[in-house]
């Protein structure tokens, strides 16, 4: 994990110096703050999917291409099987897995995610992005908090989301949940 987000970091120096942007603007063009994105471009914290999402979106550059490095190469269709998706884990609870890594231009970001349970007692990591969101439990239960208002998913349940509400998630019962995020 930690050799994954220092990569991360890097790729996000090396846009900024490409692109010749000050921290100052690229916090004030992506809506972040300068502190939460000095920890970012640091490496030595997690990163968000929303941040980068931010920053890609802003600046009109693949996702993939900060989260894995790679640009999208397909336009008419790409396939994942079954656990193959490119995958990255941002924090030691949080696995991300992309279903459409290779495919150019997309409207939206699936992913399926794996968050493992934590200790009861660990505060729950929100965030928000610009766009809506669509969860759909595959495995497992998880306590889903948005705007306050905390929600227990099952197993076959879902939710669709403003995501610029904050927005968590955490494992329930001590047990590994995965579920489909789709981004848009």
């Amino acid at each position: 994990m930690d050799e994954q987000i220092k990569q991360i970091a890097e790729r996000l120096r090396g846009l900024r110096d490409v692109l010749e942007l000050s921290v100052d603007t690229l916090v004030e063009e992506c809506e972040l703050t300068k502190e939460e994105y000095l920890h970012a471009e640091s490496g030595q914290y997690d990163i968000s999917v929303s941040m980068l999402q931010k920053i890609a979106r802003r600046y009109n550059i693949a996702l993939e291409a900060l989260m894995f490095g790679e640009e999208p190469k397909m336009s008419t269709y790409f396939i994942t099987r079954s656990g193959k998706g490119t995958s990255i884990e941002r924090r030691k609870a949080y696995k991300y897995q992309s279903l459409a890594a290779g495919f150019m231009n997309r409207h939206a970001d699936p992913f399926i995610v794996t968050v493992e349970p934590k200790n009861d007692d660990e505060p729950m990591q929100q965030n928000s992005h610009n766009g809506q969101e669509f969860n759909l439990v595959l495995k497992g239960s998880m306590l889903f908090c948005i705007g306050g208002k905390e929600l227990i998913l099952n197993e076959g349940d879902s939710i669709y989301f403003d995501s610029k509400i904050p927005h968590g998630m955490k494992a329930l019962n001590q047990q590994t949940v995965k579920f489909l995020a789709v981004i848009m």
